[in-house]
């Protein structure tokens, strides 16, 4: 997340090459010199391709000698970690797809070098990157789809730092819940705007007192809501009643497959009468 006051980057660590080979690596890596530059490097996708991107960018220098040590800029800085991409496609992207295998590596890359703002880039397989901007405060990459409603309802770029962690520690909750590629041990590193140091950094694993209590207490508070959302009302009149789901006076109908030639149709039942869904679910219990 890129933030007025600062940066949240937070990044899980399972991998997996199928249900019964499961592995822990980190991908989440900074590299800083104080006072200086702080930049953050995550990856998702293929792990042989992200390790061989990673190492490529911490040592490797451009034809004009700049590398993420020395560049002036994080455009410029995002540039470079995009020829790495590319250097490892060209060597390794042939080979890989004789063993079916597609070269698969997403990244987020972001951080501030002394002279300028806090930056965030979303790296892609063919080495180009998008930058993140007041429309568009965050990236994801990875399985992203289910902790995704809460940052779209919840980040601005006026969020303070805490409450991004605290939001992005509910969102990766939920995709843990959700999806079994997706597993503990966590990296959460904030960076506050013009420190040029990491600000503060945990691994979170299941001991992690906090991280227990979002768990426990979002479950709770999210079913809490839920439950006070009122069911809904059918075949009802919106001037008379109130959380009206289907009208009276406009008739629904289903898509419905004609019968079969040796099939005689039954008498249409009729409408049904005024009840909640809840009440519906009553009446089929107690037959």
């Amino acid at each position: 997340m890129r933030l007025d006051s600062g940066l949240v980057f937070l990044s899980d660590s399972r991998t997996n090459a199928g249900v019964d080979q499961v592995g822990s690596f980190r991908k989440m890596s900074v590299f800083e010199n104080p006072g200086d530059r702080t930049l953050v490097l995550m990856t998702a996708g293929n792990l042989s391709i992200s390790q061989s991107v990673r190492q490529l960018v911490a040592e490797q220098l451009t034809v004009d000698g700049k590398s993420v040590w020395t560049a002036k800029s994080m455009y410029e800085a995002a540039q470079i970690v995009g020829e790495a991409i590319r250097t490892v496609h060209q060597r390794d992207a042939d080979s890989l797809a004789r063993f079916g295998i597609d070269f698969n590596v997403n990244m987020i890359f972001g951080g501030q070098i002394k002279g300028e703002r806090c930056r965030l880039f979303q790296m892609y397989s063919a080495g180009n990157f998008i930058e993140s901007h007041n429309e568009n405060t965050y990236f994801q990459i990875g399985e992203a789809k289910y902790g995704k409603p809460i940052i779209d309802r919840v980040i601005t770029p006026s969020t303070p730092l805490d409450e991004a962690a605290k939001c992005a520690l509910i969102s990766m909750d939920s995709t843990l819940r959700s999806n079994i590629s997706v597993g503990l041990p966590l990296d959460l590193l904030i960076y506050e705007a013009d420190k040029l140091a990491v600000s503060r950094f945990v691994t979170i694993d299941e001991s992690n007192q906090y991280f227990q209590m979002i768990r426990n207490s979002w479950g709770g508070q999210l079913k809490a809501v839920f439950e006070g959302i009122a069911d809904p009302v059918w075949n009802a009149t919106p001037e008379t009643t109130t959380n009206v789901l289907s009208t009276m006076n406009l008739h629904s109908e289903p898509v419905r497959i004609p019968l079969p030639a040796n099939l005689t149709p039954s008498i249409n039942p009729g409408p049904a009468p005024l009840q909640t869904l809840a009440q519906q679910d009553s009446r089929f219990k107690q037959h």
